[in-house]
Order: C-alpha cells, then structure tokens, then sequence
C-alpha cells in the first residue's frame, strides 16, 4: 500500500502536486500552516498507485511517496 506523507510546514500551496495527481488525490486543503499558506492535503483512498509526480514537481521538497 502506498502512503504518501506532505510537510505541511514546508508546503506553500503552490498547488503544482494536485495538477499532477493522475487520481486527483491531493488537493488544498482549508487549514493554514504555520507560515499562513492553505497546505496540500492527500486524500488515501487506496487509489494511489506511487508514481511519485506530486513528489517530483515539488518545489520546496514537501513531499515524501511510501511504497
């Protein structure tokens, strides 16, 4: 089973890592971090098949993919 764990101190909202979720799994979320962004949320479901592109397009490295 894959998990996927998202920083959500690190994550800016960028929004990039939802564009790119073959299974639209990751989304925004309505909560706000620590630096005032609305961070990524994942959504597990067991759809998720680790292809680790929401991980890939991160620019601040706030993704991490578990297979």
């Amino acid at each position: 089973m894959t998990k996927i764990e998202i920083d959500r101190e690190r994550c800016k909202g960028c929004s990039l890592c939802t564009l790119v979720c073959p299974h639209e799994l990751i989304g925004i979320g309505d909560e706000i971090n620590g630096h005032g962004y609305f961070f990524a949320k994942w959504e597990s479901n067991g759809k998720c098949t680790g292809c680790a592109l929401c991980a890939e397009i991160c620019p601040d490295i706030a993704i991490a993919v578990w297979k």
